[in-house]
């Protein structure tokens, strides 16, 4: 059944959820004796998980009145199925959350809080902007697990071609940069995306957002929002510039066309570096140049912040939620983190697990350093899907068929349906 979480301290919330329905598929079992945890792992089944499913045998050595089953489920379809079980008997003690899903999980019940138990014991290591976005309400209902933004990322060799001696700062100096490299190395020099997340860094940069959570109002039709999807627009068109790819392969278009040195930047985040390396422009790691995204007018640069927590789910009874706990603190402990990022190129999200064999990575390290750059999403478990009308509405725009005016002002429509109470 949905167990809701109490508004008490964690020890009542625990002793309530002890008389719910325990996590799906767990074992029985008892504070003092073996419990099984049912963990739904959301990463890549064949580049990721198999780091995750050592770590889990590695945890049940070290603790072995806790078994965990361990189950791959496909990202593009967890969070349906998680919403589905979590209504009923069926849901796992816990779940690799995509840091969007946290607060809108969190607001219907599905989530214990961490705050003061042993999940968020060595709260004060991680980056307090990612935990701040496992927050709902004051409370934190996430342990970040890995994290990301969004780069600009370039071939040095090709900036250097071109007489380019250090990444643009702003996305005019990216638009004279691009035509440098259109005339002195013979490729494209940005070769932009349509996607609305993509989109996100131009709002930023002129000191907006789409939403403005606090005051409850839709900005993206605001002064603000349109110059900066008219700087977005306009690195479409332009000596070195790409022209908009609006096919459905788009995605796949510009990344084989930076790792193979076709386009000399692009927009990307860090769960492309081991892809990137796999190009023939960057054989030479070393090669691959990461920056942080250029400023809008605003003078500020700023990224989506991405990535994933662990969460415990509040219908697991008194025990598993306990085993849980003990779980998540395992795999979010800096040696874990360190582990993770070895394995699969994907950046902690604590300041200790950057460690100076981790930093050897140039990709995770080049990312890093952009990472004070990256936004908290807003606590506004809507946000995530406002880009969903972006997706369909931005390639419109970018082909020419539609003016950034008349978008903004659809998507503003579009928008205030899906965060009701919300004024335009």
């Amino acid at each position: 059944m949905r167990r809701g979480i109490a508004a008490t301290a964690l020890a009542a919330t625990l002793a309530l959820a002890a008389t719910a329905c325990g996590g799906g598929d767990s074992d029985g079992g008892t504070a003092d004796g073996p419990v099984t945890i049912t963990w739904w792992d959301t990463s890549n089944a064949t580049n990721e998980a198999p780091t995750y499913q050592a770590l889990v045998t590695e945890f049940e050595k070290a603790n072995p009145t806790i078994k965990v089953k361990y189950v791959n489920v496909p990202f593009d379809q967890a969070q349906n199925k998680f919403d589905t079980a979590a209504g009923a008997k069926g849901a796992p003690d816990v779940l690799r959350a995509e840091v969007g899903w946290t607060p809108a999980f969190a607001k219907k019940g599905y989530f214990l809080p961490l705050d003061g138990t042993e999940a968020l014991a060595d709260q004060a290591k991680f980056q307090p902007n990612l935990v701040k976005q496992a927050q709902f309400e004051g409370k934190t209902y996430g342990v970040p697990l890995v994290t990301d933004t969004l780069a600009l990322v370039y071939n040095k060799a090709l900036f250097a071609q071109a007489g380019i001696a250090k990444a643009p700062a702003t996305w005019e100096e990216l638009k004279a940069d691009a035509a440098l490299v259109k005339a002195k190395a013979g490729v494209d020099g940005f070769w932009n995306s349509t996607a609305g997340y993509y989109a996100q860094p131009f709002l930023y940069g002129e000191g907006t957002d789409t939403v403005d959570a606090a005051a409850k109002k839709v900005t993206i039709a605001s002064a603000p929002a349109v110059k900066a999807l008219e700087s977005w627009k306009g690195l479409f068109d332009g000596p070195g510039l790409h022209k908009a790819d609006v096919t459905a392969d788009a995605y796949a278009h510009i990344q084989d066309a930076f790792v193979n040195g076709k386009v000399a930047a692009i927009v990307q985040g860090p769960w492309e570096i081991t892809n990137f390396y796999k190009g023939s422009a960057f054989k030479d790691k070393a090669n691959l140049g990461i920056a942080t995204v250029p400023a809008g007018s605003a003078g500020k640069a700023g990224a989506p912040t991405g990535g994933h927590n662990l969460s415990v789910y509040a219908g697991s009874d008194k025990a598993h939620a306990a085993a849980a706990m003990k779980f998540v603190n395992f795999m979010t402990s800096a040696k874990s983190q360190e582990s993770i990022a070895l394995k699969n190129s994907t950046l902690p999200t604590r300041d200790d697990a950057y460690t100076a064999q981790v930093k050897a990575d140039p990709g995770i390290a080049g990312f890093q350093g952009v990472l004070s750059a990256a936004r908290p999403r807003p606590e506004l478990p809507e946000y995530g899907s406002l880009w969903t009308p972006m997706d369909t509405t931005l390639p419109k725009v970018a082909d020419g068929k539609q003016s950034v005016a008349d978008a903004t002002k659809s998507l503003e429509q579009d928008m205030a349906k899906l965060v009701p109470g919300f004024t335009k």
